[in-house]
């Protein structure tokens, strides 16, 4: 299957401002109230996570994102759909994903999109009786994964002959005229490079440290994309932007403790996948939870907190803000920092 974007005289994406429905914090009817006012404030994207479980037992929620989906795009008219992101090798069967995804698609034409990554041990451990495979596994299976995925998309009776998933004859018989887009979710350079060889989209998120979008994640999805022949500018830079703004900034503050869990380690978070277990490591963090969030109580000043990063060339934003008034946020967000950003980057 041709890549969307490839080639040289592709039109360089343009800016994106998207919201981040957090299924881990809010149920399915609520989360749906979210995304449909996300488009009324002015919203380009709603991409949604897809757990299993969630970072936390209290009050945690974890509907599925594709039923989902489905939903939200029978309730709004314009902004894309999105995942951020869906392991496409445990839970699900890639054939499956393939035929949900371009289901969604009909329904929604131009407006979907498939973001995919390796996975979380919480999510998929607890399936496959406390397994998870290193790294090199899981990205092997993403690999073979996405390569059936994109097959199914575009062909008839497809047989594939993988060494983890196997088709005979498989077919989608109901596929939409413009083929789902895929993002690739990427933490260090492989992902990001392997994000420019296949993917329409690159996902990273926020909080990091500039150093590893600059000198890492950009860089190789730059080779990634010459080294198969495409444009690298064509492939969308996406952002998971973790900001907390507010005109009371003490709530600002107070509201990043929801989400203290973003403040472990990685090597902290191995291997836990009980969420009651994650919550007791979680409070044990919450006064450092702020540090992965770009708290503000004053327009311009947020401003110059997001400027970094569209200056350094990610071109979808996505807003995850992690307080429990969502329409709150939605609304002044809408008003006072949308607007500001669309008038200084288009």
């Amino acid at each position: 299957m041709n890549q969307q974007g490839s080639g040289t005289g592709a039109p360089r994406p343009k800016l994106k401002l998207g919201y981040k429905a957090s299924a881990e914090q809010f149920g399915p009817q609520q989360l749906l109230d979210f995304g449909i006012e996300a488009e009324r404030n002015g919203f380009d994207s709603v991409f949604t996570s897809d757990h299993f479980q969630p970072w936390k037992h209290t009050d945690g929620h974890a509907p599925n994102s594709l039923v989902w989906l489905g939903a939200l795009g029978q309730r709004t008219e314009r902004v894309l759909l999105g995942t951020s992101v869906l392991t496409p090798t445990f839970r699900y069967h890639p054939a499956v994903v393939a035929q949900a995804m371009a289901t969604l698609a009909c329904l929604n034409p131009g407006r979907v999109i498939l973001g995919a990554g390796t996975g979380e041990s919480m999510n998929e451990a607890p399936i496959l009786s406390g397994e998870w495979p290193e790294f090199k596994d899981r990205y092997a299976r993403l690999r073979e994964a996405l390569a059936l995925i994109k097959r199914l998309w575009s062909e008839d009776f497809v047989t594939f002959e993988g060494s983890y998933y196997r088709t005979h004859n498989a077919t989608i018989y109901d596929r939409p005229s413009e083929r789902v887009k895929l993002y690739v979710a990427a933490g260090g350079p492989q992902m990001a490079k392997y994000a420019g060889r296949v993917g329409d989209g690159l996902i990273a998120t926020s909080g990091k440290g500039m150093d590893l979008y600059a000198d890492k994640l950009l860089p190789a999805l730059k080779e990634g994309a010459e080294a198969a022949g495409r444009d690298p500018s064509t492939v969308e830079k996406m952002i998971e932007m973790k900001v907390s703004f507010d005109h009371d900034r003490d709530r600002a503050m107070a509201d990043t403790r929801k989400w203290a869990a973003l403040a472990l380690t990685g090597e902290e978070k191995v291997g836990v996948e009980d969420p009651r277990e994650m919550e007791r490591l979680a409070a044990g963090v919450a006064d450092q939870a702020h540090r992965r969030w770009l708290v503000s109580a004053d327009p311009e000043e947020h401003i110059e907190q997001l400027r970094p990063y569209i200056e350094l060339g990610f071109n979808h934003l996505v807003f995850h803000a992690p307080g429990d008034d969502q329409t709150r946020f939605l609304e002044l967000y809408g008003r006072e920092i949308l607007p500001r950003i669309r008038a200084l980057w288009g």
